[in-house]
């Protein structure tokens, strides 16, 4: 077009997607412009011809034929179900958490992979049994070096996703209870440590070292959110040893005092 008139005008409204005011502007541009005209009527044009093309039929033996290519590749990309396909499924997810881990996760994979080879060729032997064990030492390791990393990351719903592996973990070794006590006791957002206490409060009930841990930790705590949750925790261990912290957390001035009732109620339930 050889006007200042945006061509863009002439599909909107041979789509009739002006309003009535802009419909009455631009046909009455059209009036006095000539080579807006030209343009409209070859584009009307094309318009019309598009609109008189029919749209071919699929053949009848496309869909039946579309399906069963669809069934071929379903069957060839089915996964064979084994112990493995967890487990490489588990480090895919490492892979897209930090990049660092990604050396880790090919040497992972390069154990799995002789690990897999050899159940392959010498199934049911003994030998057999205790690769798996191995294989598995090696996977709780990776789990918990995963846990460790995350707690550290600057993202507070990264530490809690690292938080979370805890469930993963078979047993939890002294450096991963040391890693969550210090997160309980330390970190800035009071989720994380919400998220630890849920995750340690399990492990306690096993390990009297983490019980003394979170009688320990009742007195680091000035969040009303954790200190209740500690409370319930420390009813459910029934650990009277807390009932000295618990009173330690009484003395204070600010108490919230929703707490401070609870708190009371605990150390009475304890006694």
């Amino acid at each position: 077009m050889k006007c200042e008139n945006d061509k863009k005008d002439l599909a909107r409204w041979i789509n009739n997607e002006m309003n009535e005011t802009e419909r009455a502007a631009f046909e009455l541009h059209l009036a006095a412009c000539p080579a807006c005209r030209l343009e409209l009527e070859t584009d009307q044009q094309v318009w019309d011809r598009m609109g008189e093309m029919v749209t071919p039929e699929p053949s009848a033996s496309l869909r039946p034929r579309f399906y069963a290519m669809l069934d071929t590749y379903k069957a060839s990309e089915e996964p064979t179900r084994n112990a493995f396909a967890d487990i490489r499924h588990m480090f895919r997810q490492f892979w897209s958490v930090q990049p660092g881990f990604r050396l880790a996760y090919s040497l992972v994979l390069v154990v799995a992979g002789l690990g897999l080879g050899y159940l392959i060729n010498h199934t049911g032997t003994k030998d057999n049994k205790d690769r798996i064990a191995s294989l598995s030492t090696q996977v709780n390791e990776m789990k918990e070096m995963m846990m460790l990393s995350l707690l550290e990351n600057p993202s507070a719903s990264e530490r809690i996703r690292g938080v979370s592996y805890t469930s993963e973990i078979k047993q939890a070794n002294p450096q991963v209870v040391d890693a969550l006590l210090t997160t309980l006791n330390n970190d800035p957002n009071v989720n994380v440590r919400l998220m630890t206490l849920e995750a340690l409060a399990p492990i306690a009930a096993k390990n009297p070292s983490v019980r003394e841990g979170l009688v320990r930790s009742i007195v680091e705590q000035e969040s009303p959110l954790v200190q209740s949750a500690l409370a319930d925790v420390m009813l459910k261990l029934q650990e009277k040893r807390s009932v000295q912290s618990f009173r330690k957390l009484l003395q204070q001035k600010d108490l919230n005092g929703q707490i401070r009732v609870k708190l009371e109620q605990t150390i009475t339930e304890l006694i």
